[in-house]
């Protein structure tokens, strides 16, 4: 087994330094891939008009089109997806012509009041609310407001802040990164952007949520703290059980932390139990910054995410704290990165994951130094609860070190319930439904420590219980 880390070259897109750490094997698997993949540009044309484009974005998705048609289909040959088979899915019937609203018959579902309530605090400083591709909720403090805080939909920012916009779009994930990455780009119809300007602490949270109806939702997040300025946001993605089929999320996350700035982004993902969900995230944070990233995951189908951090400047800072719980045939595979870039860089992960009855998690996870990073520390550590037989949790640290006066650590561990504990507490009087909830909550408990929000702590503390079959 070998790992490398390689440039790489993307005409659509300001590329990044160096491509995600491979690690290559000699599997061999003799399976048909899955089906294709086709988007016509006729679809992608009429989903412009349909959504009113602006001029630019509208050549942007006729480009990043020729990129997803040059892109193969994944296959269980890929490393990054030998452990995840998206050949269930029914490509050829994926309705990606339409827009969010017209997929629901223009009936607006009604979102659930849990998801509304501040999660960071008794107080927001803006709430956005994105039902398909409708807005229903836009509201921002007016003290922020007063210092030029830009909190709005994706779709409306490529209309009202084009120049602002275009200045980071794609700097953190290029279209060219894999299929689905340029796929959201083309058919986006729907997302969140956030730009907090130099110096400006913004001490109430944002919290946005998009309701995905229909079935196909794409999504753009791109989140810009600039040089000195802080921020906390809150993004959740969820949707309804009910809906039928297979639904398809397909979404990028772009987040750009300045020098000497401060963000702390709570990501929670619930969508309904029978959608695929496809992602590409990556944060970069500019010398002397930190970025904060809270990422949860209960929902979906399947879902296949990649979620990196990029230490761009000397003295950055990237915090991850992930929790993810799958039930049933819930399939929950995250390939996260953390790339120190420059010297004096601090990077810190904790993933914890628990499974139950065919519940099948994938952690992937590589700590990558570039020669003249010294001094970079970084941790990470994948810790799994299996509940059962029927349950699995693939875990896969790694390292790629090319500087020479580093301190980098990694784990993982995959566990069973100890029978002595749940006996202990039986003991005591308590069911074994009980003693097993408990257990599972002492589980979680590092990792909800590491949460400063007792909101965004008393949710997944709920979906511990649903989970457990509270």
């Amino acid at each position: 087994m070998t790992t490398q880390v390689l440039p790489t070259v993307d005409s659509a897109a300001p590329a990044p330094k160096y491509q995600r750490a491979v690690i290559t094997t000699n599997r061999k698997v003799n399976e048909p891939p899955p089906a294709a993949l086709t988007v016509s540009k006729a679809a992608v044309q009429a989903r412009s008009r349909a959504l009113g484009d602006a001029a630019w974005y509208a050549r942007r998705r006729l480009a990043a089109l020729k990129v997803f048609d040059a892109q193969p289909m994944p296959t269980l040959t890929d490393e990054a997806w030998r452990r995840t088979d998206i050949r269930p899915f029914k490509w050829g019937e994926a309705a990606l012509g339409l827009t969010g609203a017209a997929a629901a018959n223009g009936k607006a579902q009604r979102v659930p009041a849990g998801l509304l309530k501040p999660l960071a605090g008794s107080e927001q400083g803006g709430q956005l609310v994105v039902v398909g591709d409708e807005v229903t909720t836009a509201s921002l403090h007016a003290a922020l407001k007063r210092q030029k805080v830009i909190f709005t939909d994706f779709l409306t920012a490529t209309k009202k802040h084009a120049d602002l916009l275009k200045k980071y779009l794609g700097k953190t994930v290029a279209i060219g990164e894999g299929k689905f990455a340029a796929l959201a780009e083309a058919l986006a119809d729907g997302g969140v952007f956030v730009y907090v300007p130099k110096g400006v602490q913004a001490a109430l949270p944002l919290h946005s949520v998009a309701w995905v109806t229909g079935q196909a939702h794409f999504s753009r997040v791109v989140i810009v703290v600039d040089d000195g300025a802080s921020a906390t946001v809150v993004h959740e993605i969820a949707s309804p059980d009910s809906t039928p089929g297979q639904p398809l999320h397909v979404g990028t996350v772009e987040v750009l932390v300045g020098k000497k700035a401060h963000l702390t982004f709570v990501e929670l993902q619930s969508l309904g139990r029978n959608v695929w969900n496809f992602t590409h995230e990556r944060t970069r944070v500019k010398a002397d910054g930190k970025a904060d990233w809270i990422f949860s995951a209960v929902g979906s189908h399947l879902t296949k995410n990649f979620s990196e951090i990029d230490l761009d400047g000397a003295g950055s800072t990237g915090k991850m704290s992930g929790f993810y719980f799958a039930d049933g045939e819930q399939h929950l595979d995250h390939d996260t990165q953390q790339n120190h870039n420059a010297p004096h860089t601090t990077s810190d992960l904790l993933f914890k994951g628990a499974l139950r009855d065919k519940g099948h998690s994938v952690w992937q996870g590589m700590i990558y130094v570039a020669p003249g990073a010294q001094k970079a520390d970084g941790y990470q550590a994948n810790r799994n609860l299996v509940l059962n037989r029927g349950a699995r949790a693939d875990s896969i640290p790694g390292l790629e070190i090319l500087a020479d006066d580093v301190r980098c650590t990694h784990g993982a561990t995959v566990g069973q319930l100890e029978a002595e504990h749940i006996f202990y507490l039986m003991s005591r009087g308590i069911t074994r439904a009980d003693a097993e909830r408990l257990v599972v909550d002492g589980f979680f408990d590092p990792i909800l420590q590491r949460i400063p929000f007792e909101g965004v702590r008393q949710r997944l503390k709920r979906s511990i219980e649903a989970k457990m079959g509270g």
